[in-house]
């Protein structure tokens, strides 16, 4: 059952019948009061709460209900309405537990697809043992860490619910993003996947809501954008921590509408999508720096997954060695090498800062250098494992050279050397930092 909150006779009238053409049960209540004895007596599935009673605009009358609500029944998901210029509320109302908000006028379709994913996050989940049952091809590992994530991943699949893959470099966050996908009723609609860092800003629209021909210097003919290419489907935005605060300001509106304008088209186009979110940054400092947008960072950390770095579940070394060998054997077409327990003991005990990625590059290394049926512990030792940007993988070595050149190139000037490498600013600073140069 769906309990409607609001101090608005019709608003109450038109959520019942939209959610009840649906198969929704619904009650409704006019107070805060009246919302409480409905909640103790009833236990619904579901608050659609608004946020302003009274002809009040302030939002405290509804953000105190919520916070009620979460006091008595924590496990009760609420869904907030307000107006688009109160924003600034929802947030505090995510904050302080809501699991989304919606603005007015609301959208039908938006609106039931929120309703479904809440409904589907609050169902009793399942026993862990069904983890086995769900496609985790790729994904190797039995670490209760991973699991755990692994079991949300089979349980929020099904919704389309926002979700937030954070975790270092190297991790699988990308692996992580595709499994839901896989798993979900999308699975037969596009996997589009966006590498927000490499955009650069002046290019940000073209590539996301794409163009018209003639829109602007060299757009000879009409482009899809990325969010039109997902549309049935599941987009993934890699690196959002990258994006800039103008080009955040634009995707903001999408996310909240599914909308958007191609550039050179005055025509409003719909997109059904999925959104998932990665990124090795620390939004919540960013945040608080005010380098990220606060109502962007509460609308895409609906459902959060942090990824454990390799050091943190070692017990796991064993198993990939084992699959990035038969897989560079298969792809190579020579017999698979064993691995001796020493050199097994010897990569299990390092640190791994390129976590899975630079693991696999350090095994298929071994492989291809010593030619070997056996792998010691000398053949991985000769690779010199201690030095970071040996064991880089091969693309962030590349990468890390790029950037020295530009810098050079620039004579350190930070913009020129962003705009010979194509990328913002800010996702200059963060290479720079990753690499150490100065």
């Amino acid at each position: 059952m769906i309990l409607v909150i609001d101090d608005d006779a019709a608003v109450r009238m038109s959520l019942k019948l939209l959610l009840g053409r649906h198969g929704h049960e619904v009650t409704v209540a006019a107070s805060p009061d009246e919302a409480m004895e409905v909640i103790h007596a009833t236990r619904p599935d579901l608050v659609i709460l608004d946020l302003n009673f009274s002809r009040a605009t302030t939002g405290d009358e509804g953000l105190a209900l919520m916070r009620r609500i979460r006091v008595f029944h924590p496990g009760l998901p609420v869904i907030l309405i307000t107006a688009w210029g109160s924003i600034p509320l929802a947030v505090e109302g995510i904050r302080s537990g809501a699991f989304d908000f919606i603005t007015k006028p609301w959208d039908n379709a938006t609106l039931l697809a929120r309703v479904d994913s809440a409904l589907s996050l609050s169902a009793t989940p399942a026993s862990p043992d069904v983890i086995a049952d769900f496609d985790r091809s790729m994904i190797i590992g039995s670490d209760p860490a991973l699991l755990n994530v692994l079991d949300t991943v089979r349980r929020i699949a099904p919704t389309d619910a926002p979700v937030l893959i954070t975790g270092e470099n190297g991790t699988g966050k990308e692996l992580i993003a595709e499994a839901l996908h896989r798993n979900s009723r999308r699975r037969s609609g596009p996997f589009v996947k966006v590498n927000l860092g490499g955009i650069a800003s002046s290019l940000f629209e073209s590539e996301m809501f794409g163009h018209r021909k003639g829109a602007f210097t060299g757009a000879v003919a009409d482009r899809k954008g990325r969010f039109e290419m997902a549309d049935g489907g599941t987009i993934f935005l890699d690196e959002i921590g990258d994006l800039d605060l103008n080009c955040q300001v634009k995707l903001l509106r999408v996310l909240q509408e599914h909308t958007f304008e191609p550039l050179g088209d005055s025509n409003t186009r719909r997109a059904d999508f999925r959104l998932v979110c990665a990124t090795n940054a620390d939004l919540h400092s960013m945040v608080a720096d005010r380098s990220f947008r606060e109502d962007l960072f509460y609308r895409i950390n609906l459902i959060s997954l942090h990824l454990p770095a390799l050091r943190e579940r070692q017990g796991d070394i064993p198993l990939l060695v084992s699959h990035i060998i038969r897989s560079y054997a298969a792809s190579a077409g020579i017999p698979a090498p064993t691995v001796h327990p020493d050199a097994l003991a010897l990569l299990s005990s390092l640190p791994w800062p390129g976590n899975v990625r630079q693991l696999k590059n350090v095994v298929e290394r071994a492989i291809l250098t010593s030619g070997a049926s056996l792998l010691t512990p000398d053949h991985f030792i000769a690779l010199d494992l201690g030095r970071p940007v040996e064991t880089a993988s091969r693309l962030e070595a590349g990468e890390r050279d790029a950037v020295l050149r530009a810098m050079a190139e620039s004579g350190g000037n930070l913009s020129r050397a962003a705009a010979i490498l194509g990328i913002t600013r800010q996702s200059l600073y963060r290479r720079l930092d990753k690499y150490g140069i100065r």
